[in-house]
C-alpha cells in the first residue's frame, strides 16, 4: 500500500497540534536532541509508520494503557518502545506545570552537594 501524497505534510502539521502524538514526538526529539531518524530507530519502526502514528490523539488519562496498546498493535510499534517515549514527555510536561495553590513557576529540584548532620543521624536510626 502506498502512502496518500498528503501524509507527510499532516504529520508535520501534527507537530504542532497539542493532544497529538506528532507534537509529542516533536518535544521528545527536542528534549532527547534527536533526529527523526533516530526517533524512528528508537520506536522501531519506518518513517511513513511515525507519519501515521503522529496524526493520533495522545493517550492519556485512566485509559492510557489501553489507548497505547490500541496504537501499538494498530501501527505495528512494540508498546515497550513506545511508553517511555510517551511518559517522559508527559512527566517533564507535569514537571513545567506551576504547583498547584502556589504562585511561580515550575516545579524546581534542587541537589545539595554535602551531607548535613541531621542526615547522617536519620540514615543511624535506620542501620540495619
Amino acid at each position: 500500500m502506498t502512502n496518500p501524497d498528503w501524509l507527510k505534510r499532516a504529520a508535520e502539521r501534527s507537530t504542532s497540534e497539542a493532544g497529538m502524538l506528532g507534537h509529542v514526538f516533536n518535544e521528545y526529539r527536542e528534549m532527547e536532541k534527536l533526529s527523526e531518524d533516530s526517533l524512528v530507530q528508537r520506536l522501531g519502526c519506518t518513517p511513513e509508520v511515525l507519519q501515521w502514528l503522529s496524526l493520533c490523539m495522545t493517550p492519556e488519562g485512566p485509559a492510557f494503557e489501553e489507548q497505547t496498546r490500541a496504537i501499538a498493535a494498530r501501527f505495528e510499534v512494540d508498546v515497550q518502545k513506545l511508553v517511555p517515549v510517551l511518559r517522559r514527555v508527559q512527566v517533564l510536561r507535569t514537571l513545567k506545570k506551576p504547583a498547584k495553590g502556589k504562585a511561580g513557576g515550575p516545579i524546581q529540584l534542587a541537589a545539595r552537594d554535602r551531607e548535613d548532620e541531621d542526615d547522617a543521624r536519620f540514615e543511624d536510626e535506620f542501620e540495619p
